[in-house]
């Protein structure tokens, strides 16, 4: 399986932050926001990795994950970087990367969203799978309904933004695909807005019957942060986390080395290079380093 990080848009619900700087690139607490995302395609074993952004971004990316100079690639991880030449929509980044992925499952993570814990998904005789959590605010996400078939819930609707909302499951940021997303990708009418929207290539799976779901419980966190208020429980969320369990959320160097993509050694050299930092400080003491 190959991941997809989609760090693009313009940022506009946390102007004027982001009038200089990309949404992905502002800090959740101690590290950029694009370090969580990063993680959980990290942890689930993946190691191809496209980062879809704007031109804006493009270079501080290349310097963010040492893609200027690389004699091997950097946390063991294949980067491949492309530029969105303007936003049209999350069901895009699938198109943009067909020919990258080929014949691989990928999985679609949105820059700015936080996850605690994800499961990769069996697709089995499914092709794509969504995610979901109970939100109080529905309405603000895509929304899906489930029905139980055969002692198996199973996914009967999904709605953007719906008024009144079916369920209180919200579609999260992160979506799992076989290798037709992005033929479907390309079938799809640009919304009112003149964007591929991702409910409709999800709806798309659902009107053949192979889209999957999967339901994250309260044991785990999930933040969209596109917007201060997020950005602001986000961090927080993290900080309470990493002071109370000397663990941390988000580490991209840390995860690389659990997941065995880099040594030990590799692991505490590129720790040793890093300035005088709280990041540098959390990730000795999650690590339980002398």
């Amino acid at each position: 399986m190959k991941g997809i990080i989609l760090a693009g848009g313009t940022g506009s619900r946390v102007y004027p932050s982001t009038k200089t700087v990309s949404k992905q690139l502002l800090p959740i607490y101690d590290k950029p926001t694009i370090y969580y995302p990063l993680s959980t395609l990290i942890k689930l074993g993946i190691k191809d990795i496209m980062i879809i952004t704007s031109a804006q971004v493009y270079d501080p990316l290349l310097r963010l994950f040492n893609q200027t100079d690389k004699p091997r690639p950097y946390l063991g991880i294949n980067f491949t970087l492309k530029v969105q030449m303007s936003p049209a929509g999350i069901a895009e980044a699938l198109i943009i990367a067909e020919a990258w992925q080929g014949d691989d499952d990928v999985c679609l993570i949105l820059g700015d969203n936080v996850f605690t814990g994800i499961r990769k998904p069996e697709l089995n005789s499914n092709k794509a799978c969504v995610v979901s959590y109970k939100v109080s605010n529905p309405s603000d996400y895509g929304v899906i309904e489930l029905e139980c078939k055969n002692d198996e819930l199973k996914v009967v609707s999904i709605e953007e933004k719906p008024d009144p909302p079916a369920s209180n499951l919200a579609v999260t940021g992160i979506y799992f695909y076989d290798n037709t997303a992005g033929k479907r990708a390309r079938n799809l009418k640009p919304s009112k807005r003149n964007e591929l929207e991702i409910t409709d290539l999800n709806k798309s799976y659902l009107q053949d019957n192979v889209l999957g779901h999967n339901s994250l419980d309260s044991s785990y966190a999930w933040f969209d942060t596109g917007s201060p208020d997020e950005m602001f429980a986000a961090s927080m969320y993290v900080k309470s986390i990493q002071d109370r369990t000397n663990t941390m959320i988000g580490c991209i160097e840390g995860e690389s080395w659990l997941q065995g993509n880099i040594t030990e050694k590799e692991f505490k050299k590129i720790v040793e290079k890093m300035p005088s930092c709280s990041y540098k400080t959390n990730v000795a003491m999650s690590y339980f380093w002398d």
